[in-house]
């Protein structure tokens, strides 16, 4: 069927090189006289376009790669509209270029900057949406020489300060690298005593009675994890069985008494080369005073059964050093909380202190 109206004269003929219809056509050279006539009669652009300028907004010459992409941007500043090119390399970059006029009749373009794009990034899709993983996550090492080095991670390499992505372009003399061998007692001279000197001891309370985990996480998951007991300058490992369970995070110390407070060592061994994780200083505070100080903040106080050793610690009262532990305790915990969480609980004190004076004002 034709249109009203249109001419059959302006239908080109059912001709096209390659098409699902005209199989048999593979050149332009196959056409017949009726369809190169008509190409003739309807050239698509007779004459050729130039910019506003009549020259090339963007040029590059002696360069290694080719222009793929544009994309225009308008925008709006304060002092008028620009418009800025984004242009796509054929080896991974994006060039921000704005075009600025220099007079009525030249302009001058201004390269913003270039940007690497694909490069050492993966690009994971789902039914649920795309996302952009890149290849280098040194930072996940940690920030040790001896780390980086046992990640034998072929992204990352050590630069005298941190673990960092690695580039073939980068040339310095602090880089450390071993991906082969891993060895960090030859590619970390002189690195692996700093960190053993900025490792922070950290302190941990439990309470007498009770479990306390004391955790320890390498961060390269071949590394073997040992842990040393200190108490009084002696050191013993620790091993499984007698309230101490073993885990690929931590220790649990199960039941606890005032034998187990000392200073306890991570230590994590790979490919021979041992470090210290992590240095905890566990502290034991004395259930029967826990629990006496801690009933007086309770909303229905419990009444305590007083034993003989409850009698003594309470009675005389020769404890500043527990007192002292157990604040270190308590400002650590609160430390932890989020402010929502400490306006809460101040709140909550400061009802029950004040309905606690009205009572006693009414008595």
């Amino acid at each position: 069927m034709t249109p009203r109206g249109y001419s059959t004269s302006l239908l080109p003929p059912i001709q096209c090189p390659g098409g699902t219809f005209t199989p048999g056509i593979r050149s332009s050279k196959n056409f017949s006289d009726e369809a190169v006539n008509f190409i003739r009669a309807h050239p698509l652009m007779i004459h050729p376009v130039y910019p506003i300028h009549r020259r090339p907004l963007v040029v590059r010459t002696g360069v290694d790669y080719r222009f793929t992409a544009l994309v225009v941007d308008q925008v709006d500043a304060v002092d008028g509209r620009y418009e800025v090119l984004f242009l796509g390399t054929d080896r991974g970059t994006v060039q921000k270029v704005i075009v600025l006029p220099k007079d009525p009749t030249n302009i001058e373009e201004l390269t913003l900057e270039e940007v690497e794009v694909f490069r050492q990034q993966l690009y994971v899709s789902s039914d649920a949406g795309l996302t952009q993983v890149s290849l280098h996550r040194c930072g996940v090492y940690g920030r040790a020489c001896s780390d980086c080095c046992l990640a034998r991670d072929p992204y990352c390499a050590w630069d005298g300060e941190s673990c960092s992505a690695f580039t073939q372009s980068t040339k310095r003399r602090s880089r450390r690298q071993d991906v082969k061998h891993g060895d960090p007692l030859r590619q970390c001279r002189g690195f692996n005593a700093k960190v053993e000197k900025r490792l922070r001891e950290t302190v941990q309370f439990g309470v007498e009675g009770s479990s306390t985990f004391l955790e320890c996480q390498p961060r390269s998951p071949q590394a073997s994890v040992k842990w040393l007991f200190q108490r009084e300058g002696k050191r013993k490992v620790l091993t499984r069985g007698g309230g101490v369970v073993k885990t690929n995070h931590g220790i649990l110390l199960k039941s606890l008494n005032q034998s187990d407070a000392g200073l306890y060592h991570c230590l994590a061994t790979e490919n021979n080369f041992k470090h210290t994780v992590a240095r905890v200083a566990l502290r034991i505070l004395d259930r029967d005073i826990v629990l006496a100080l801690t009933a007086q903040d309770d909303d229905e106080p419990k009444t305590l059964q007083a034993g003989p050793r409850q009698q003594a610690s309470l009675g005389s009262t020769p404890f500043p050093p527990e007192i002292r532990l157990i604040n270190q305790y308590c400002q650590s915990y609160w430390e932890q909380l989020n402010p929502k969480q400490q306006q809460q609980q101040q709140r909550k004190r400061t009802s029950r202190r004040h309905t606690e004076g009205q009572d006693q004002g009414l008595g």
